[in-house]
Parts: C-alpha cells; structure tokens; sequence
C-alpha cells in the first residue's frame, strides 16, 4: 500500500534535488554575505558577527592570565564582551564548555576577536567539506552524484548558523565522521576513542553509551567510556577541583533546564526530544517524562538495530539519531552531527532497490526541515523532530523487513 510519502519520494529526483539545493544555497548564503559585508565587529542588523565565539578568547585570555576560576563568573564573561565589543551590549552569554576547550584558542591571543572568529570559522569549514569529502569517498554508490553532495552540503540549513554564531558544531562532526570510518574498517576501538572526544559537549553522550551497552558492543562502549574519562581527568588534574566544580555545577544546571540556558528563543532553536515536549506541553513535570519515556523509546531502537545484521550505514546512522533525538541541549548548529547519517542512508538506499521510498521522503524532510523551526514559536511543534524520530523508526522497520525476506544476508 502507498502512502503520501511514496508518491512524495517518487517526486524527488536528484535533477529536482539539485534544484531545490542549489536555491536554498543561493538564498541562505545571499543574505549571509549582505549581512556580514558591512566593515568591522558590527552586522548590517547591529548585531555581533559570529555572536557565540565570543565567550572562547575570552575564556583563552582568563586561562593566560591565571584566572581559570572565573571561567563560570558569567559577570566576567560579560565584562569581557563589552571589553572585546568596546561599549555596552545586550549579548547575554554563558559559558559551558569544560576549561580543556578554551585551550586551543590560546595561539589565537595575538590576534583581534573578529580575525580570530576568521581564523576559527575557515578552518571549521575546511573540516566540514573535508569530513563531507572523506564519508563519500567511503560509499561507492554517491561517487556519481559528487556535484549533488557538495550542493546538498553547502546548503544544509546548520552549517549556515553555525557560520553566523561561530560555533563548535564542526569538531562534534569530525567526531563522528572519524568514528565511521574507523568502524566501518572494523577498528571499534578506534570508534569509541573518536566517539568519547564528544566528552568536550556531553550531552551528545547521553545516549551513546547506554545505545552501545544495551547492544553489547564493549569494544566501542569501553572505547568511549576510556577516551571520555581521559578527557576529564587531564581537565582536572589540569585546573583543578576550583575550576571543575563550577563546571559541573554550570552542567547540571543546564540539564536541569535546558531550554533557559541561553535566550529567550532557546526551546525554538532547539531539536532534541526535549524541546519538542517542552514546546508542546505547558507543564515542566510532563516534560520530562514524556522525555524520559520517548528518550528510552529511541534508545531501544537504536540499539535493537545495532544487534541486528544490518549494515554498518544504517547501524551507525541509527546511533547518530539517537544521539541527537536524546540531546537535552542540542541548538540548530549541532545538526551538523546528521551529517554523516545523510550521507550513510542515502548509499545505502543506492544500494537496496527494496529501500522504501518513504525512508528517501523522511530523509528529505529531516534535512529541510531545520530551516523552519522559528514556526514553533506560533505552532509550539518543531517538527524536525518527529521527522528525525520516524526516520530511525523507518530503519528499524527496513532492517526487520530484509532481514524476515528468505535469503537475505546483513544488509
């Protein structure tokens, strides 16, 4: 029996995808540079350019001049802003980031804030396109759409807030593309080690390890568990109880309330499983457990797919959507972490003629929809995440119905 979403699949050709990038790039990147081609610190709109850098030379300068301990005084995080900026702001920022992560911006002191963003986001650019490059190098079937991937990367809604707010969502890509491509030459050590350097954003390992447990697959989880571990043990013999301590405290406050963390538009630039609920129910108790239960729900799927046969596209996308659906914290720049997944299901439905269509229409729909999550504010439903969600549902589903198919091997 079709549903609407066959027809809807039998509708995307890679000609209309191609179209349809190549429009979205056009829009997404023009306004971008008309923004940002005003002189100095400043947008066309009066806002900071890459608004979110700001709280990492900041945090670089207090670890030069000894002073890690105010690394969670958001009171000196905000004097640092009106330094850097040279007058008062609105800009409200906290950090909460470990102490390790503003080590790397240390060689960067030199320069001004703006040739610092500069630096920090061409380098992150040249990862993602390299990370892109690297994963479709790994699946033979996408080397004849080559032009259809580097448009459909250019115009991933993410990567252009990520551009605009100078995040670090380009290392928690690295991470996983390194741990694909170790896992698929069946390294799982290696997978885990590259998995566990998300320690640096912890929330992306909320579901990771419990996915991998209940799978059983103890090389990659004790792979994990060992790099995370290392991470916050050289943070800590690094700085010291003074400095962790207000670190975990900042944590547990954010997973507490994930949604209040930042601005007043958080729960609608959001795209986890929490601020779905959050948005959509008006009672702080229900949230979380509607969070709980559907986190679980995800979790078992995901690693019900890794016990199966399937193939290490589809079993290492699943744990990707698991990790992002169960993400308390996750902003529209850390999608770049779907990245991977993209490219990992779309060889795979390449390769598998008896792919259902709904999983190419699912596909599509959890790479555009992004771009509309501002609705929610009007429609309290961010439906990026229930696209998300039917889409590692769809995978399972796949999964089970090759697999019940007489004669089928993993797929």
């Amino acid at each position: 029996m079709n549903t609407p979403f066959d027809s809807a699949a039998k509708w995307l050709t890679p000609r209309r995808i191609r179209a349809h990038a190549i429009m979205l790039a056009l829009c997404l990147w023009s306004v971008c540079a008309i923004d940002y081609a005003t002189p100095g610190l400043f947008d066309r709109a009066g806002n900071i350019k890459f608004q979110d850098f700001l709280q990492f030379p900041i945090a670089a300068n207090l670890i030069a001049q000894g002073r890690a301990t105010e690394l969670y005084n958001d009171q000196v995080l905000a004097d640092g802003i009106r330094s850097l900026v040279g007058r008062q702001t609105s800009v409200y920022l906290q950090y909460f980031y470990g102490p390790q992560v503003a080590f790397a911006f240390l060689p960067l002191r030199q320069f001004s804030f703006l040739a610092q963003a500069q630096i920090f986001v061409a380098l992150s650019f040249i990862i993602y396109f390299t990370s892109v490059y690297l994963l479709w190098r790994a699946c033979p079937s996408l080397r004849a759409h080559s032009t259809l991937i580097f448009l459909c990367s250019a115009a991933y809604p993410p990567l252009f807030h990520f551009f605009a707010r100078g995040q670090l969502s380009a290392i928690v890509l690295l991470c996983f593309s390194a741990a694909y491509l170790a896992f698929r030459n069946q390294r799982d050590w290696l997978a885990g080690i590259a998995l566990g350097c998300l320690a640096f954003k912890p929330q992306f390992l909320v579901a990771i390890p419990l996915v991998l447990l209940l799978a059983r697959q103890w090389k990659i989880f004790f792979g994990v568990t060992i790099s995370a571990c290392v991470q916050i043990a050289f943070t800590y013999f690094s700085f010291g109880p003074a400095v962790m301590y207000p670190y975990l405290d900042r944590l547990l406050h954010s997973a507490s309330r994930p949604g209040a963390t930042e601005l007043t538009f958080s729960p609608i630039q959001m795209h986890s499983l929490y601020s779905f609920w959050e948005l959509f129910i008006p009672w702080q108790q229900g949230v979380w457990v509607f969070y709980a239960i559907s986190s679980l729900l995800v979790i078992g799927i995901a690693a019900a797919i890794w016990k199966s046969s399937a193939s290490p596209e589809l079993r290492f996308s699943a744990l990707i959507l698991a990790a992002v659906l169960v993400n308390p914290h996750i902003y529209i720049y850390d999608l770049l972490a779907l990245v991977p997944a993209f490219l990992l299901v779309a060889h795979w439905i390449l390769n598998n003629p008896r792919a259902s269509s709904s999983l190419s229409a699912f596909l599509y729909l959890a790479f555009i929809l992004p771009l509309f999550g501002p609705l929610a504010y009007w429609t309290h439903l961010q439906i990026s995440v229930p696209a998300f969600f039917v889409l590692l549902w769809l995978l399972l589903r796949q999964v089970a119905t090759v697999n019940a198919t007489p004669g089928s091997g993993a797929i």
